[in-house]
């Protein structure tokens, strides 16, 4: 069935008919068609996953999805023109140029926490670039996956794009066919095995991981408004986001005020402590892990659990030790450890003794600050007195480093990451300079040193 798929996407291709502008123009208005005509159905599978409200879900999956195939089919005829680059003195007078080219058959493999934005925005990318693509969504939400299979078969033939569904057994199948390119999100765990398997064919990746993002906040900022924001992007799908604040680095003299502002935030967004529409955890293994967390320190805020549901309130906890299970995984939850430093450098070495994360936030007024910090850690991306809205502008690359990922997307660079670009040269007939040609003299080592030296 996988092998199937794959073979008759390979001679699809081959017909070259994804490579015309209007074959693209054409693909992405029916994805956009198709993701309209099934909203409801949308909103109600990733309630029935995740618990997660229509607003959520317009906010961080449907609208983000849609405005990255706006902004594609505004700039696509000009990213697929040939690109003219200066040619260099030995090449003269040629001609050089780059020229875009897809690089066939795709394989994206999406996580559960974001099934709609993380299956579709790649997608758009691969269908601009002129790509086939199979598309595996993820096993943890199950009815968000059968509707992404609806609308992938309301708007293209399997020879196109296709879905496939299941769980280990069928991402492995797919990572022992040949692809042209791999697109993964998930764990680091899995990162790797999925970078390992494309080895054995030398099929190119893109790697959107994880990993601690930490978040400083320092006396010179706005303290009530730092916790607002921080709160925002660690109960934003429940803490479950991968650029999601995962641990608070806080100066000491203005760590109570935060708490107290936090707790502040948190009754601002749930009037009379309501938080029935706050998204779940889930599934019972990671609500299990997480509940387990919650005993790595002292809990200072929040700290309920309701096992039925998979619900826990937006928690924070200090006392924590660095060398504690919390401080050497990725939470993935709306659990947020706090640690108190008296000087920066503090900090710095805290981030720089964990693996590179995909998202840093710092909350300071402070130039100096800001500057050491960002001079001094190696991250993916982040913001400025905010937390994640860094990656809601596809004008803006979104992408880890080292243990956070490798590559990137969003706007043009998801156009860009499926697109192999080749380089050309296109040389005079008319006369030609013999000067490269044997034998060569000392009189052409001494005319060569002027020109290219």
């Amino acid at each position: 069935m996988i092998k199937d798929i794959v073979e008759e996407q390979r001679k699809f291709f081959m017909t070259g008919k994804t490579l015309d502008y209007k074959f693209r123009m054409k693909a992405l208005s029916r994805l956009r068609r198709a993701i309209l005509d099934n909203e409801e159905a949308i909103y109600e599978a990733l309630a029935q996953d995740l618990n997660k409200s229509k607003v959520e879900t317009y906010l961080c999956e449907i609208g983000i999805v849609l405005d990255e195939i706006r902004y594609h089919q505004k700039h696509l005829q000009r990213w697929m023109k040939k690109q003219i680059i200066i040619p260099s003195a030995g090449q003269l007078p040629g001609i050089c140029y780059r020229l875009p080219e897809p690089y066939g058959v795709t394989l994206i493999m999406a996580p559960w926490n974001y099934p709609i934005n993380l299956c579709f925005t790649p997608l758009i990318g691969a269908i601009s670039a002129g790509n086939t693509a199979v598309l595996k969504p993820s096993a943890y939400a199950p009815a968000t996956s059968s509707v992404i299979e609806k609308i992938i078969s309301e708007a293209f033939p399997p020879k196109y794009i296709a879905v496939v569904t299941g769980g280990r057994k069928e991402n492995s199948m797919l990572l022992d066919e040949k692809f042209d390119y791999i697109f993964f999100t998930g764990s680091p765990t899995v990162g790797k095995v999925v970078m390992e398997a494309a080895s054995q064919n030398l099929t190119p990746v893109t790697l959107e991981l994880g990993g601690k993002s930490p978040v400083i906040v320092d006396e010179t900022s706005d303290i009530g408004l730092a916790a607002r924001r921080i709160a925002f992007g660690k109960v934003t799908n429940a803490g479950q986001t991968c650029v999601a604040p995962d641990y608070l680095l806080i100066q000491s003299k203005v760590k109570d005020k935060f708490v107290h502002e936090y707790k502040k935030a948190l009754k601002s967004f749930f009037p009379e402590n309501d938080m029935s529409r706050m998204v779940t955890i889930i599934s019972d293994k990671h609500y299990k892990r997480l509940k387990g967390l919650l005993s790595d320190g002292r809990i200072i805020l929040g700290g309920r659990c309701d096992d039925e549901r998979r619900f826990i309130e937006p928690t924070l906890i200090d006392n924590v030790d660095l060398s504690s299970p919390i401080m050497k995984e990725e939470i993935f939850g709306p659990i947020l450890p706090v640690i108190a430093y008296d000087n920066l450098d503090e900090c710095i070495n805290i981030i720089r003794s964990l693996p590179k994360p995909l998202a840093l936030y710092v909350f300071s007024e402070d130039r100096k600050t800001i500057n050491k910090i960002f001079r001094s850690c190696s991250f993916g991306g982040g913001c400025i007195n905010d937390t994640i809205l860094h990656l809601a502008n596809p004008r803006l690359p979104f992408g880890g480093v080292g243990n956070s990922g490798m590559g990137s997307y969003h706007g043009k660079k998801s156009f860009e990451t499926f697109t192999h670009y080749r380089s050309v040269l296109k040389q005079s007939s008319k006369f030609d300079i013999p000067l490269r040609y044997m034998p060569y003299t000392d009189n052409k080592l001494k005319l060569l040193k002027n020109i290219l030296r």
